[in-house]
């Protein structure tokens, strides 16, 4: 079920806390059962993942050591499990009264099992797959309490999750550079490292841009905390983007925990954007010059 992904489903919070709702009444709890929904889900999506490429993750160095290569976790009951994870989450949703969050919870499904059973094998398409899973977080959050989304938040989004994946894979590349054995995707050795570099340094640029965008576009540019929120954004980026050069991205949930530099700069850039959404609220902000 790989607890640790899980921590790709914070993303269901920023929509409601970009839009200043998060302290309303009865957000927070649709925002936890969102959540836990996605991780429900995903952990379905991740043992579908494994149950499909057993016999391959039997023979990979580390691979077969995970609970279905190695028989600690028995085919014939994962099945099941997969299956369950899978579709009762939307179920339940859909049940309890958020139709459009259980609709992008299902979409999410499909997304995921074809991406398990045949697009995973399909160069360029698996990147952009596995990025559109970060967007349907997104936008499950921001579903589930029913605010919408502007264009500039998507870009960001969007943008920055093809960043993140075509780093991961650019890094996988890296590492793996001369051994075929020390991965089990199949395109990975269709892509060139200059490629990879290619998309994610358009990626970030693209991310970049549409962040400043962003920022000076709330609250129609007077919020001084969004727009300081820019630098150590940057930073983060470029520290980030430092991690993938050198090959240190293939697990993109452990980098920022391990770098001090680009762990202060995330938690700086989340005080100022906070600190943002508080002034809109609070009406606190101060003009721009």
């Amino acid at each position: 079920m790989r607890p640790k992904q899980w921590m790709k489903n914070v993303l269901l919070a920023v929509a409601p806390l970009a839009a200043g709702v998060i302290l309303e009444p009865g957000v927070i709890v649709e925002v936890v059962f969102a959540i836990v929904a996605f991780c429900l889900t995903s952990s379905g999506g991740y043992i579908l993942n494994d149950l499909l490429d057993i016999e391959s993750d039997r023979v990979h160095p580390t691979k077969r050591f995970r609970p279905i290569p190695s028989g600690e976790f028995p085919a014939r009951a994962a099945w099941p499990v997969a299956i369950a994870l899978l579709v009762i989450p939307s179920a339940v949703a859909f049940i309890v009264g958020y139709p459009l969050f259980a609709a992008v919870l299902l979409t999410y499904v499909v997304v995921q099992v074809s991406y398990c059973i045949w697009l995973k094998h399909q160069p360029v398409i698996d990147i952009i797959v596995v990025a559109s899973g970060f967007v349907l977080r997104a936008i499950a959050g921001a579903a589930v309490v029913g605010v919408p989304v502007t264009q500039w938040f998507l870009l960001v989004i969007s943008s920055g999750s093809l960043f993140m994946v075509a780093g991961k894979r650019y890094s996988e590349k890296v590492r793996s550079a001369g051994s075929e054995e020390l991965h089990t995707r199949r395109t990975l050795d269709l892509y060139s490292v200059g490629y990879l570099r290619f998309i994610w340094t358009v990626a970030a640029t693209l991310t970049m841009l549409s962040y400043a965008m962003w920022a000076f576009d709330l609250n129609g540019g007077t919020s001084i905390g969004s727009i300081a929120s820019i630098v150590p954004f940057g930073v983060a980026l470029l520290l980030y983007a430092f991690d993938v050069e050198r090959g240190e991205a293939s697990a993109p949930e452990e980098v920022v925990l391990r770098d001090p530099k680009l762990f202060i700069c995330a938690a700086l850039w989340a005080l100022l954007f906070l600190m943002s959404v508080l002034a809109r609220l609070y009406g606190w902000e101060l003009p721009t010059p």
